[in-house]
């Protein structure tokens, strides 16, 4: 919406405003009896119904705490909009949890995805039982424990789903409701044994660190935490520790004008990478500083704004900075985005709040910060560039897990990209090496790793391309750019891909003076940037049109390249990377750097 991209938020009531702006849309699309909203007719794996259940229950991320102030400091049309929001959601919920109702939410089966959703609305009736419990009769009240409560006899994913679990058996215990003390134990230990150390979790798979852990697990101990602080004083106090530890590195995903890297699955989710801010200031932990995660949450939130991230009703869409279906999980549903209204989590704390009180500070960057445990060195620099070198991870099951996660490096301003097919242009093989045999044009980038070391200096990578194709890549971050040096065995002819980042462009018709193709480098240079790769072994240069909405964050764009034919036997490659939109792009891009055995 063109209206917000200069949008600044300050206040709380500037919060609430943009909440309250993004739901407006939503109005004439809930069912007639309030417990559905039907966002969109695309497909997800579990079906329309729990589908329509999801889009209702997402949006009480933000509903819930904006109620939870009993709207006190809302100015007048504010708090009459958020109460004129709370009688169609108490009706909702009414119905959705009446078994003779037409829209009934229907029995779990195990693994339910409406598990998932059980968490928005057990944390809102948590933070205002007098307006989402104490107004329902004895009929309703009951309708709504038994169907929550049907959690408790269902197969539940070891992951961070068994926070759902924990969440509704937290507000039984706040209702004084019969609860099943031995399933909260097994939930808890699900959760320790995903701890790995210095505030760091991964989430129920040891090769997968994303931002499930501060948007999920951290996020809903610290609601945890704050919540049954009097009830469970020993854990809500690890939960708070642990936070507090796992901030100081999480803040080194985020620029100090507040754009993350995008990085993993579930990015569709945008500006709830944020949430975990607004859930550290409502436990009363301050981590990093209440000045700088103020500034990283309401920038981050800002960032999102200038983007074409609404359809033309005002609906959340599908995709990452614009409607993009390619980029998207099996589980994304039409309502799913609204999942990125946890970031309003900082509504639930009153405007007096050190929070709210605080003035925004940056936080000092390292410029080269080591993270051990997502096994990522990640750099910063003074143009509000971050770049993130992974290693070590991996996931499965759902959708273009390799893209999200095992491409060399990943970058807040240039994003990265997933592929359309086996081809340059729509493999779209961005920041990473990719291999075909000689010819036949199905090229593929890595899925796993044999082996990896990260350490404050470089990334290294032990892995096989194909059957027959292994190798060895290090990673070297030298300032603006980076290093690449591979090291391939290959049975067979192969043609190789090494691609730099991703840069957009106006349209198809691009300025070719501004493309520089040669012997051994691939160049797009253009007023918003510069994208170079040169190669110092040999290969040649070439810049691709990647596949239309390929891009996370651009529809149309170039990828440099530096290709080669390689016969069987062991070969040496080195690629220089560099993306820049800065004012001194092309400078920096001169500069090619040194290269170290």
């Amino acid at each position: 919406m063109e209206k917000w991209k200069e949008r600044r938020i300050v206040t709380r009531n500037d919060a609430a405003e943009v909440l309250l702006d993004m739901i407006r849309p939503l109005k004439g699309f809930y069912s007639p009896g309030r417990s559905w909203l039907k966002a969109g007719n695309t497909g997800v794996h579990y079906g329309d119904k729990p589908a329509w259940m999801e889009g209702f229950a997402r949006v009480m991320w933000g509903l819930g705490p904006l109620w939870s102030q009993d709207n006190n400091g809302l100015l007048a049309e504010l708090k009459q909009e958020a109460d004129e929001w709370l009688d169609l959601y108490l009706e909702g919920i009414i119905h959705g949890t009446d078994p003779d109702h037409e829209e009934y939410w229907g029995d779990l089966v195990d693994y339910d995805q409406k598990m998932v959703e059980m968490a928005s609305l057990v944390t809102g009736i948590s933070l205002s039982p007098q307006k989402l419990w104490n107004p329902l009769a004895e009929k309703e009240k009951k309708n709504l424990y038994d169907w929550l409560n049907q959690i408790n006899d269902h197969k539940v994913h070891p992951n961070n789903w068994r926070f759902f679990r924990i969440l509704v058996n937290m507000m039984f215990q706040l209702l004084d409701l019969p609860w099943p003390e031995e399933v909260m134990e097994d939930d808890m230990a699900v959760i320790e044994g995903c701890y790995t150390g210095d505030g760091w979790y991964y989430d129920g798979n040891a090769g997968q660190v994303d931002y499930y852990i501060p948007f999920a697990i951290h996020f809903y101990g610290l609601i945890y935490a704050q919540m049954m602080e009097q009830k469970d004083p020993e854990r809500s106090r690890k939960f708070k520790e642990r936070s507090h530890i796992f901030s100081h590195d999480f803040v080194y995903w985020f620029a100090e004008d507040g754009r993350e890297i995008p990085y993993g699955r579930s990015l569709t989710y945008r500006f709830a990478h944020s949430a975990f801010f607004g859930a550290m200031g409502f436990a009363g932990v301050e981590g990093a500083g209440y000045g700088i995660m103020k500034s990283l949450a309401l920038k981050n939130l800002e960032q999102w704004l200038k983007f074409p991230i609404f359809d033309n009703g005002g609906f959340l869409s599908i995709g990452y900075g614009y409607p993009n279906l390619f980029m998207s999980e099996r589980y994304n549903a039409p309502g799913s985005p609204y999942w990125a209204f946890k970031s309003f989590f900082l509504l639930a704390l009153p405007q007096e709040h050190p929070f709210w009180q605080a003035e925004e500070e940056a936080y000092p960057y390292e410029e080269k910060k080591l993270l051990s445990h997502p096994h990522m060195l990640v750099t910063h620099d003074k143009h509000n560039h971050v770049l993130a070198y992974v290693a070590g991870q991996h996931c499965r099951n759902h959708g273009a897990c390799p893209e999200k996660y095992e491409k060399f490096v990943y970058s807040n301003k240039f994003g990265f990209s997933v592929s359309r097919g086996f081809g340059l242009s729509e493999g779209a093989f961005d920041s990473t090496l990719a291999v075909s045999l000689a010819g036949e044009e199905q090229y593929q980038m890595r899925y796993g790793a044999r082996s990896f070391e990260v350490n404050g200096d470089e990334v290294k990578i032990t892995y096989r391309l194909m059957p027959g194709v292994d190798v060895v890549s290090r990673i070297i971050p030298q300032g603006a750019w980076h290093v690449r040096i591979h090291e391939i065995r290959t049975e067979h002819e192969i043609d190789a891909a090494d691609g730099g980042f991703a840069i957009p462009v106006e349209s198809a018709k691009y300025d070719r003076s501004c493309i520089e193709e040669g012997e051994e480098t691939a160049s797009a240079s253009f007023p918003w940037g510069i994208s170079k790769v040169v190669s110092l072994s040999g290969g040649k240069g070439k810049m691709v049109d990647a596949f239309p909405n390929t891009n996370l964050f651009h529809p149309l764009t170039l990828i440099p390249m530096v290709c080669y034919r390689l016969k069987p036997g062991t070969h040496r490659l080195i690629t220089c990377v560099i993306a820049d939109d800065s004012k001194e792009a092309q400078c920096l891009a001169a500069e090619i750097p040194g290269v170290r055995s």
